[in-house]
């Protein structure tokens, strides 16, 4: 499959001149004391969003992201925000985004940081899983609208901490002896991608990491209040808002998003 895909695109910058070309991906989840996000994955909602931090490494200057991912029926946009590791912390106990906090000054990135501040102060959201992976990705040669990437050995551990780490405790393996095939793109679906779905007979299905990793955890250990259940109350009021003016795109997880597991 590996062959088929680079007859069209390239190994991303982390990618290149790796071992099987992939790299550590790390993502802390927060939800609510409810686990709102994770019931929305859960029951399928249409129109749902996730807050995260994802990270790389544990170097003295490496970032984090803070994202907001959201789908719409079968479209998914993400919005994020590049942030300076030592601000990680303060932001996920309640700090109010400022430039300062950002790796370098953008509006538009703050714009972004503060959606997710204000998303997480409405559920309200705290830490609950880290989510560890490893990622092959490939890109079209000429831009960023077209992107595939497998995902492998994923492994979910309970964190309730603001704090991030590129280390994995006591986890369980999410999709053992699986690959997590996402074709990511904007506009049109280019042709080769089907003809690779009917040549390695791929099956379209869902594969949300840190759902899967809860239900395995179980949601007992995860949430506040025992085993998550659907109330009708605030907490579970997750009709995607709208968005505030400014925050950043990234056209590289646009409208089409299919995720294939095999």
């Amino acid at each position: 499959m590996r062959q088929f895909v680079r007859c069209h695109l390239r190994p991303d910058e982390f990618s290149a001149g790796r071992p099987e070309y992939a790299y550590a991906v790390h993502t802390l989840y927060l939800d609510s004391p409810r686990l709102s996000l994770y019931q929305a994955t859960n029951t399928g909602e249409k129109n749902r969003f996730k807050l995260r931090v994802r990270f790389y490494d544990d170097g003295p200057g490496a970032p984090a992201f803070f994202e907001i991912k959201r789908r719409r029926n079968d479209g998914i946009e993400k919005h994020r925000a590049c942030v300076r590791r030592e601000a990680v912390r303060p932001l996920l106990r309640g700090e109010w985004p400022a430039l300062r906090h950002l790796r370098r000054p953008d509006v538009r990135q703050l714009g972004a940081l503060q959606e997710f501040h204000l998303l997480m102060q409405r559920l309200p959201a705290t830490p609950r899983s880290h989510v560890a992976y490893q990622r092959e990705a490939w890109m079209s040669p000429v831009d960023n609208s077209m992107r595939v990437t497998f995902d492998r050995q994923v492994q979910c551990e309970p964190q309730f901490e603001p704090d991030i780490a590129a280390r994995i405790g006591e986890a369980v393996t999410a999709f053992p002896n699986q690959v997590i095939l996402e074709l990511k793109f904007t506009g049109r679906l280019p042709h080769w991608c089907l003809d690779l779905v009917r040549v390695f007979n791929l099956v379209r299905r869902s594969a949300a990491k840190y759902a899967e990793g809860v239900a395995l955890m179980g949601e007992d250990r995860i949430s506040n209040c025992g085993v998550a259940l659907r109330v009708p109350d605030a907490d579970v009021g997750l009709r995607v808002p709208d968005r505030v003016p400014g925050p950043e795109y990234d056209p590289g997880f646009g409208p089409g998003t299919i995720t294939v597991g095999f």
